[in-house]
């Protein structure tokens, strides 16, 4: 069958299954320079993030870093929590002020960049005292905002079909702020301006849709940096009133329709579908658009692949990071059998796959591709080659090739590249492999595996 668009999808996002309370869910365009690979350190307290930035991601070759939302938020244990603020002081589960900073530093001494999830949609869904001691009441948050400062209509969003329903009515429950409010809009910039003061390179505005793209905009024009890295969480869904598209102008926009894609080709479809996979798909544009195979709501939903579908979803990320279109986040959570759980130990990582941290940013598999995506970084794919089911190679011009075996029996053959003659180390597999003076190369592939080559590991070990 020859590469075709995607199956027409009709999930819209109102069926994301957001559980009691939680919220949803990821510029200038691409994240700059050819370091775009993201690791997603979901509910990763922020001195287990200082740690490691430098101990893995900036000798991997990650890019950013994005860590989950530093605001007081309210009490519990459940991962949402963390994106029911109450205030913008930096007082969560997650850790103080004095450790946001000391992360944001060690990240950056390790050459890793620092994006922030930004709750700038809602406030909280109920009453109480925060983490940080703050007393609050929904719609009322001292010194900050009173019940004149939330939209005018506080019935939960149910239609997504009307783009008012959608982005002034209350998301799961939440205190929906009026973002189109002067005030509103200088005090979200405020918090953001305060979160630059300490470092941070950028941000994932999350509930994008559900804020007019207007108001993002006139936000984002009051930072101390207005060009600030912006990546938002828009998602698709088929016949919607609101399109991420509207986003562009803005930054980044995150392309939900990516993983699900990814999930469907393969878990019940051929990998030999993807040589065009991306704006030939109908996506958003490639250089504005941020991918990822998963991401801490998709997990749980289940409308992308997740740590649990085993080789089909360590494939899917090698697959990724391989394949030129969008910015790559790597998902790196933790084990959940209850959706609502939150993250073991409060947050802390005393030692990556303990304790339940998956830690997927370190999987040798994935981990070892980063690196082979920063060499092939402004490469066109090169050498396509599939055997017409779920056994595909391509390369990325001089620069880098890679084959991927999703077939149920080994796969030998001799593959043509565009790489300079000599030996090459397989990042997947630690073995060296010599490529001829025409750019070939035999291998053989076990069932359920990768080969990744590229001019910067040419020797193994």
């Amino acid at each position: 069958m020859p590469p075709r668009r995607p199956l027409a999808r009709g999930c819209a996002a109102a069926a994301l299954a957001f559980t009691a309370a939680a919220l949803g869910t990821p510029a200038e365009a691409a994240p700059p320079g050819t370091k775009d690979v993201t690791a997603e350190l979901f509910e990763w307290r922020y001195d287990s993030v200082a740690k490691e930035c430098k101990d893995t991601l900036g000798p991997a070759g990650y890019g950013y870093v994005e860590v989950s939302p530093a605001t007081e938020h309210i009490q519990g244990g459940q991962w949402w929590t963390s994106y029911q603020p109450v205030s913008y002081r930096i007082a969560g589960r997650l850790g103080d002020r004095t450790a946001f900073k000391n992360m944001i530093d060690a990240c950056h001494a390790a050459g890793v960049k620092v994006v922030a999830d930004a709750v700038i949609n809602h406030m909280s869904a109920g009453s109480g005292t925060g983490t940080g001691g703050s007393s609050y009441s929904k719609y009322t948050y001292p010194g900050i905002y009173q019940p004149q400062d939330m939209d005018d209509c506080t019935a939960q969003v149910g239609n997504y079909q009307d783009r008012w329903n959608v982005q002034h009515c209350e998301l799961v429950g939440l205190a929906d702020l009026d973002t189109g409010e002067p005030y509103v809009r200088s005090r979200l910039a405020q918090y953001l301006n305060d979160l630059l003061s300490l470092g941070v390179d950028g941000f994932r505005v999350d509930a994008a849709k559900h804020m007019p793209a207007e108001d993002l905009a006139a936000i984002k024009g009051q930072l101390s940096n207005p060009g600030v890295y912006w990546k938002q969480e828009a998602i698709h869904g088929e016949g919607e009133a609101v399109s991420p598209s509207e986003y562009l102008g803005n930054g980044d926009v995150q392309e939900f329709r990516y993983g699900r894609d990814l999930k469907r080709v393969f878990q019940n479809e051929k990998l030999a579908y993807l040589k065009n996979f991306g704006e030939g798909w109908g996506y958003m544009v490639s250089g504005k658009s941020g991918v990822f195979v998963d991401n801490w709501d998709t997990e749980r939903n289940g409308s992308t692949l997740s740590y649990k579908n085993g080789a089909d979803y360590t494939l899917a990320n090698v697959f990724m990071l391989a394949w030129p279109y969008g910015s790559p986040d790597v998902h790196s959570g933790y084990e959940f059998s209850n959706n609502d759980a939150g993250p073991p130990n409060g947050g802390t990582v005393n030692a990556c796959w303990q304790d339940g941290w998956k830690c997927q940013h370190k999987w040798p598999e994935i981990k070892a591709v980063v690196a082979f995506r920063n060499t092939a970084h402004g490469t066109a794919v090169t050498n396509w080659w599939d055997n017409g089911n779920d056994a595909i190679a391509f390369g990325r011009g001089e620069a880098a090739y890679v084959a991927i075996n999703h077939e149920g029996s080994s796969l030998s053959r001799t593959f043509q590249s565009s790489l300079p003659a000599g030996n090459y180390c397989d990042v997947q597999s630690g073995r060296t492999v010599t490529v001829d003076g025409a750019g070939r190369f035999t291998a053989t592939l076990a069932p359920n595996t990768a080969l990744a080559l590229h001019t910067g590991a040419r020797t193994c070990g």
